[in-house]
């Protein structure tokens, strides 16, 4: 397992970090803990959470993600060998349940969600505390179009940037992230942060696999330049190029796509064309389609971390197994052959 710095605080992680998003729905606690010790076995020290986790986000389940990773914590004293990240939920209608629907990044909000972050985790401090999407209209999750809303009421970005400040100088954040962020909010963190001497952002999670490669747009230059990687999330387009799909005719029992109605996020017609395709690529040569997407992703220079998940052991050894993976230059270009032919089908 090879390491890389995160962003300009100081951390080395893992290349591969840790999903988790299906502890707590599609995995029971002592599945999460299996797969927790397989991971630091093979090297992994960066997991990442958030306390909307799991998904499909639901009342019922809410918070068990971060509550199965403080138990494993708790059992094996490792705390002190992971880099914890996890996340603040941003504004969304639908999640009530979530200190009532108060969910906006400002000064109270954040520090609740601080303390339930911890309670939950049983750990007195958090590596990286990332927002989970923008407090703003913008164009996240698939949306590209922007539509300006002249009513909008955001938090203003310092606000937010110095109420990061308070739990960071109470030792309970060490470092500050974002998500599903676009070119104009990171620069503008940056910008709030050097102006004011407020915390930095690290690194940026967004979505990044052969289906939507639209990081590559604007937000690539951002991170190299800043020194805000990329902690890349759905490498895999959320199965869809694993290559254990027919073209979306079929769905394997107990796979996302079969469970939840909500995921279509991937699944378009242009999608599963370019989806078969880049599976033909990776068994014409020999390789795991998986392995093939997910190696894609950790070699570019933008990423500090490809972010994997697994709903089994084997297919977590996999995913882990594609770090060592070189891709070849044969290979590399039929890849650039079918993103020109469809590029980002999946955005």
């Amino acid at each position: 397992m090879k390491y890389r710095p995160l962003g300009v605080s100081g951390l080395s992680v893992s290349e591969i970090c840790l999903g988790t998003m299906t502890w707590g729905e599609q995995n029971t606690e002592a599945e999460a803990h299996a797969q927790m010790d397989m991971a630091v076995e093979r090297g992994i020290n960066f997991f990442d959470a958030a306390e909307m986790y799991p998904v499909p986000p639901r009342a019922e389940t809410q918070g068990l993600t971060e509550r199965y990773i403080g138990s494993w914590f708790k059992k094996t004293g490792k705390r002190a060998d992971i880099v914890m990240a996890t996340k603040i939920i941003g504004p969304e209608a639908s999640n009530t349940w979530v200190r009532g629907g108060k969910t906006r990044f400002d000064r109270a909000n954040i520090i609740a969600a601080v303390e339930d972050n911890l309670r939950r985790l049983q750990t007195d401090y958090i590596d990286l505390y990332q927002l989970h999407w923008p407090d703003r209209r913008a164009n996240f999750f698939g949306k590209l179009g922007f539509e300006y809303d002249p009513a909008e009421q955001a938090t203003p970005i310092e606000e937010t940037l110095r109420a990061l400040e308070e739990v960071v100088k109470a030792g309970k954040v060490r470092f500050v992230g974002l998500s599903n962020e676009t070119p104009w909010g990171t620069m503008s963190f940056l910008r709030e942060a050097e102006r004011h001497g407020l915390p930095r952002v690290q690194s940026v999670q967004n979505p990044y696999s052969l289906l939507n490669r639209s990081y590559e747009i604007g937000m690539a230059e951002v991170s190299i330049r800043e020194q805000c990687g990329l902690l890349a999330y759905s490498p895999l387009a959320m199965g869809v190029l694993s290559g254990k799909f027919e073209g979306g005719r079929v769905f394997p029992p107990n796979t996302r796509l079969a469970l939840f109605e909500r995921f279509q996020r991937y699944q378009k017609p242009l999608g599963w064309k370019a989806s078969e395709h880049y599976v033909s690529i990776a068994r014409r040569h020999g390789l795991d389609p998986a392995q093939m997407a997910l190696a894609f992703v950790t070699r570019q220079p933008f990423v500090t971390a490809n972010i994997i998940g697994a709903t089994s052991l084997e297919q977590l050894k996999s995913n882990i197994d594609s770090a060592e993976l070189v891709l070849s230059a044969d290979v590399l270009a039929e890849i650039e052959a079918v993103h020109r032919e469809i590029p980002n089908p999946c955005p």
